[in-house]
């Protein structure tokens, strides 16, 4: 028997969470008046960086179903209530649609005349192609969200089990699409910012980093759940050893695909594609790579390789938040050496935005969670994942 029993999040949590937005978004507003320029790339940090939380957490709820996985089933509504702010993102990308010119080069008619690169990839960086990708992408996601969603939640009240196979059957045609439009949004955004610069790896960086970010938001927020009683009491430590192995794997392959693109480009030596790098080898921006190594990879790696780190929540929790920061430092520095290019810029505007991120994040996961569910208590192998045990 399933003993759950679904209660509101505490007032205190959905406060803070506005705040934090209330307080984000009038800092924002005041970057675009004091420095629009500097305002737009923090922007677009923020965005990729919610772009990150909200597709990363659709693509884990379309890879359970995928899989036919049972034992992360107690916990898939932590993700779809995650993935619940792509309909904002919508929204959400209209200043960047409205900053093109602020951000991209190859946007001006006149730097491409006069620019033999940019012309030969004219037909793609195109602002009237870019706009179409835009809108296909989010048409394509939020026809999966809706799709998966609603499956979940009807199944709640039918019970029935035809709708974790129709999802299933949703999810096997989303992943080749999850796939294609996160390296079209990867190349799009953040790529494309120097149209000179290119990499074959870059969307698998992004992908790598995105699934990162999921599956730490997705273990941040379910011990805290549990610790707090709002999941099934037959929810042990031992369920959350596979998110902390997980975490571990993405990191350690974030890492991998991070190191082979910058060997092979740095090994074949091309002025086309080392100037990118070494933008990021100059002055204060060498220190900042090397924080990204220490911070994003060593540290992280060193504290989840004990098998006793994957069971203790405390320190699961501690990760999890450490390994957000520490994407968004990622998304920091690939973006920020564009606008930035004589060294690392941090001041209070930089500080607003991840402030945005987080309290639009942690409002619109708690009007889910207040409405809705925190367990699938429809779903035929719920059952199954909370029997779930380490051998």
């Amino acid at each position: 028997m399933i003993d759950y029993q679904h209660k509101p999040l505490p007032s205190k949590v959905s406060k803070l969470g506005l705040i934090m937005l209330v307080v984000g978004a009038l800092g924002i507003g005041l970057s675009f008046v004091v420095d629009s320029h500097r305002a737009m790339f923090n922007y677009l940090i923020m965005y990729m960086f919610v772009l990150s939380i909200g597709l990363g957490s659709l693509g884990l709820v379309a890879l359970e179903y995928l899989a036919g996985a049972s034992w992360s089933t107690p916990f898939r509504r932590v993700s779809e209530f995650l993935a619940s702010v792509l309909p904002l993102l919508i929204i959400l990308v209209i200043p960047l649609l409205f900053g093109i010119h602020d951000l991209f080069h190859w946007s001006h008619p006149e730097a491409v005349e006069h620019d033999a690169i940019l012309q030969s990839k004219e037909p793609y960086l195109n602002v009237p192609f870019f706009l179409i990708r835009v809108g296909v992408t989010y048409v394509l996601w939020l026809g999966f969200y809706y799709i998966f969603i609603r499956n979940s939640r009807k199944q709640d009240t039918t019970k029935d089990p035809k709708l974790t196979r129709t999802s299933g059957k949703f999810a096997a045609l989303f992943a080749p699409i999850f796939m294609i439009t996160i390296t079209i949004a990867a190349i799009d955004f953040i790529m494309s910012l120097e149209p000179h610069w290119f990499s074959t790896m870059f969307g698998v960086y992004y992908f790598a980093g995105t699934v990162l970010a999921a599956f730490a938001s997705l273990t941040f927020i379910s011990v805290l759940l549990k610790q707090n009683g709002y999941l099934s009491s037959r929810i042990s430590n031992s369920h959350f050893y596979s998110m902390g192995v997980l975490m571990f794997a993405f990191n350690v392959f974030w890492a991998y695909i991070g190191f082979s693109q910058f060997m092979l480009i740095w090994y074949a030596d091309i002025p086309e594609e080392t100037f990118w790098f070494i933008q990021r080898a100059e002055g204060s921006w060498l220190y900042f790579s090397y924080g990204l190594v220490l911070l994003h990879f060593i540290i992280p790696f060193l504290v989840l390789i004990p098998r006793s780190v994957k069971t203790n929540l405390q320190r699961l929790k501690i990760m999890a938040v450490w390994l957000l920061a520490a994407h968004y430092y990622d998304l920091y520095w690939m973006i920020m050496p564009v606008y930035s290019k004589e060294g690392v810029l941090f001041g209070w505007i930089e500080i607003m935005y991840p402030i945005a991120a987080v309290g639009l994040i942690r409002t619109m996961f708690t009007m889910q969670a207040n409405k809705h569910n925190l367990m699938p208590i429809g779903d035929p192998k719920l059952e199954s994942g909370l029997n779930f045990h380490l051998n």
